[in-house]
């Protein structure tokens, strides 16, 4: 079952009360930027792990005027809808909350002395030195998603061109293991992959893991059935140029 470590307490908790059990995964950003684009990509990477253990989830937004352009960018990188937020009584019967936010919302809590009800998740912010951001807005996804949420990030050049090139590398690679016969995840490769992010939401793990199986002895057809089984956590459209030169 995914833990997750609580920003209140510090303390890991079970991110849902029982095993299918519903979550809410409500996702406070606190204006359009690309920090509050990374408080939704962590949360789409939360509900997503969430529902792959099972658990259903209801993602929420609230925290920002300018929603339409938030959700918009939001979409780009390929994160899912979330619902407008609304407070609901909390209680046994109620769904746990895990609050995904931004340091502008953690700061607003602070000075207001609001203390909301539920996990906090809190992401560290991204800075932006200049320029213009990367043609594929997968690449910015893979480049936010290679650093902890807690860490901030460093949107240079260096870092969008490495990310670009992973993925393109990773495409390439992915679409050549599909010519081969399929075969199964391997048990131990699964495990590693669920145990990296059951475990707070360890995302770069994951990407280790993906780096290690890349150039491993896995045969080619389970290489292919393992990056397109983390894909359903990442959402970097790993698949995408299968069958591109046919």
């Amino acid at each position: 079952m995914l833990r997750i470590i609580d920003a209140r307490t510090g303390e890991p908790t079970d991110a849902a009360r029982a095993r299918r059990s519903p979550v809410r995964v409500h996702a406070r950003a606190s204006k359009y930027d690309t920090t509050g684009l990374r408080v939704l990509l962590v949360a789409d990477v939360l509900v997503r792990a969430l529902e792959l253990g099972g658990t259903p989830v209801w993602p929420t937004l609230s925290g920002t005027a300018d929603q339409a352009d938030l959700r918009a960018g939001a979409a780009a990188l390929g994160i899912r809808p979330f619902e407008d937020h609304h407070d609901t009584a909390t209680g046994p019967g109620e769904p746990r909350t895990i609050h995904v936010l931004g340091p502008d919302a953690k700061e607003d809590d602070t000075r207001s002395g609001a203390a909301a009800s539920g996990v906090r998740v809190e992401v560290a912010p991204v800075e932006e030195p200049g320029g213009t951001g990367p043609a594929d807005p997968t690449v910015l996804r893979l480049a936010l998603l290679t650093h902890r949420r807690d860490e901030p990030v460093r949107l240079d050049a260096a870092t969008l061109a490495g990310a670009d090139e992973t993925l393109t590398r990773w495409r390439a690679a992915v679409a050549g293991w599909a010519t081969r016969p399929s075969r199964p995840v391997p048990d131990d490769v699964r495990q590693r992959l669920r145990d990296a992010w059951e475990d707070d939401l360890d995302v770069p793990a994951v990407l280790s893991v993906l780096r290690w199986v890349e150039t491993s002895d896995v045969p080619e057809g389970a290489r292919f059935e393992t990056y397109a089984y983390a894909d359903r956590l990442l959402g970097l459209e790993l698949t995408r140029q299968i069958g591109a030169s046919l």
